[in-house]
């Protein structure tokens, strides 16, 4: 089980490295030199093939393999960067330069971009440095207000990728205002619902316990002084929280009140998708790429979408 970022850095390495494709920006050379030296990725640049050039010429990129497709048009590179991946010709789709919403609308689209009928979803992955483990929280940034059908999709795609973690059991807590079912709070009975059917063995070995607040949530007393049991509670995996302003709120407040160290990656989608989203430092984007490595590995290796 991967129990840190440095563990998923070390996880990435040693693989055949992947194509990965970006609209590219200056700011962004660091980090594609950072992740072509480590082995991760052949980067593919898209833009203006001169400008290109002379942003890498002095480069480490420039003595290490990668690819620059000319064009200068930024409607056209977002359409031959999704060409690119749809005809195999690039594995991984980094934002970088493309404008978010355009970018978000094109790949998300279900005819021509790469979710292909799965709702796709942003995992964040924080690492918890004292406690020794990695956990999920999902979904802080793409869906505003899913219903019930959403929600189990999402739970779906961040089981995916707790799997490429290594969690073999990974113990969900579906997170509610309270604790205690009540119809006039619809994220209690969706809670209660996706608990239900993981006692009906739907989500494989996880183990989905819900409504639950934080307080039950990160405190096994807390819960039996609540009367809850359950062998979540204390010991949680995946954050599957109600809606986007929970979502968003808290991953950014673990990153500016906690200082806790943060990366994403989309996933439900047909290949691994980075976005470039504002509570990530600049640090954790080559872990994102590498995430990015590992869940295209074991796409690859299911024969599935991520």
């Amino acid at each position: 089980m991967l129990k840190s970022f440095n563990d998923v850095l070390e996880a990435a390495k040693g693989a055949r490295p992947v194509r990965l494709v970006t609209s590219f920006r200056e700011p962004d050379l660091d980090l594609i030199c950072r992740a072509a030296a480590a082995g991760f990725i052949i980067p593919c640049l898209i833009g203006d093939r001169e400008a290109i050039e002379k942003m890498t010429e002095k480069s480490p990129l420039a003595s290490l393999e990668h690819q620059i497709v000319d064009e200068r048009y930024p409607g056209g590179a977002l359409q031959r960067a999704i060409s690119l991946i749809s005809e195999k010709g690039a594995h991984i789709l980094m934002q970088g330069d493309f404008d978010q919403n355009a970018f978000l609308s094109s790949v998300l689209d279900a005819k021509t971009g790469l979710r292909k009928g799965k709702a796709a979803s942003y995992v964040s992955v924080f690492e918890l440095s004292e406690s020794g483990k990695l956990i999920l929280v999902t979904d802080t940034f793409l869906n505003n207000y899913p219903g019930l059908t959403e929600k189990r999709l999402i739970l779906e795609n961040a089981l995916s990728l707790s799997a490429i973690l290594g969690i073999d059991t990974p113990k969900v807590s579906v997170l509610a205002a309270v604790e205690q079912v009540n119809p006039g709070i619809p994220s209690t009975l969706d809670a209660a619902i996706l608990s239900k059917m993981s006692e009906r063995g739907q989500f494989g070995k996880a183990l989905v316990e819900g409504p639950l607040d934080i307080d039950c949530s990160l405190s096994h007393l807390a819960a039996k002084r609540k009367g809850i049991k359950s062998n979540v509670t204390g010991n949680v995996d995946i954050y599957l929280v109600p809606e986007i302003d929970t979502g968003y709120l808290l991953a950014e407040s673990l990153v500016c009140f906690g200082k806790i160290h943060t990366a994403g990656i989309v996933m439900g989608t047909t290949t691994p998708v980075i976005l470039d989203v504002p509570f990530v430092s600049d640090e954790c984007r080559l872990v994102e790429i590498a995430l990015a490595c590992l869940a295209l590995r074991r796409g690859e290796g299911d024969g599935q979408a991520v």
